[in-house]
């Protein structure tokens, strides 16, 4: 919650919702598949932000790749989160990745499960190198996205049936060709997001990656129109901020700070000059 604090109240990110007006009023009441493109370096915070947007940011889960999990304190906090992490490699993470989705069945909240389909980040090199697979697979090529990993994929809907209600299709853009970064949004930078959600679920789950290479050939032609015309097919609306996450940030920094804060005050009532400059001397460096 604290990189989504970063992301809506630090830089104060826009971030303008559209979508299905009938759709609108089940989010956040129904257990979700969510799909995300993956073309910017901060996407995966705005799915975040979806998701604390219809209040299931504390019982969202993502499909990661196991090196987050090393990382110090988000990688600690999101394996006790239930996060399902994977090593990219089929053979190996088949039987972790079903294990904890099955696992997802007897969550007591309702839950969105987090998955960029394309495996890794867009680049021109990565997008080069999909084309040739899907080349050789006879597949539709793709202008905009790479070609998408239907395992994982078919195996979250086959784990997650009759549990999930939905597969919410999104689809990231930002305004004005930004290019937008993680250090940018440390540093302040505002930007301006517009996410394209449209609801459906795969019928048939020996079909899912016949659905799923369907999905992102309309995915291709939303973002054509988007870079055409600046706008998605659908009604925008901008979902209302919950002060929670600046909130919880609050009371963290608050309780972390409150030490440091009655340590200078009984420094300063001490009047020793030589523990001031020494105090000062250590935030300086």
């Amino acid at each position: 919650s604290e990189m989504v604090m970063l992301l809506e109240w630090w830089s104060g990110t826009d971030c303008t919702l559209y979508t299905d007006p009938e759709s609108y009023h089940k989010y956040g009441k129904e257990n979700a598949i969510v799909i995300l493109n993956h073309n910017f370096e901060i996407d995966f915070l705005c799915g975040w932000n979806f998701c604390e947007r219809f209040g299931v940011l504390g019982s969202s889960k993502v499909l990661a790749k196991k090196e987050l999990s090393y990382m110090p304190v988000i990688g600690w906090m999101w394996y006790f989160l239930e996060i399902v992490f994977c090593k990219r490699k089929w053979e190996e993470d088949r039987k972790t990745v079903v294990q904890k989705l099955l696992n997802l069945r007897d969550y007591p909240e309702n839950f969105w499960f987090l998955i960029h389909c394309e495996g890794t980040r867009f680049t021109e090199q990565k997008h080069q190198i999909s084309m040739q697979v899907a080349e050789a697979k006879g597949l539709p090529k793709l202008k905009y996205h790479l070609l998408p990993r239907t395992k994982g994929f078919a195996v979250t809907v086959q784990c997650l049936r009759n549990v999930v209600s939905a597969v919410y299709d999104s689809t990231l853009n930002f305004r004005n060709n930004e290019n937008p970064t993680l250090l940018g949004v440390l540093n302040g930078k505002k930007y301006h997001a517009d996410l394209y959600v449209r609801q459906d679920v795969p019928e048939d789950e020996q079909e899912c990656s016949t659905w799923l290479h369907k999905l992102y050939q309309e995915k291709d032609a939303f973002q054509e129109e988007y870079y055409r015309t600046g706008t998605y097919p659908a009604v925008p609306t901008i979902p209302p901020r919950r002060p929670w996450t600046l909130l919880n940030w609050l009371f963290w920094a608050l309780l972390l700070l409150y030490p440091l804060f009655k340590l200078l005050i009984n420094m300063i009532n001490s009047g020793s000059s030589l523990t001031l400059a020494s105090f000062a001397f250590v935030i300086i460096i």
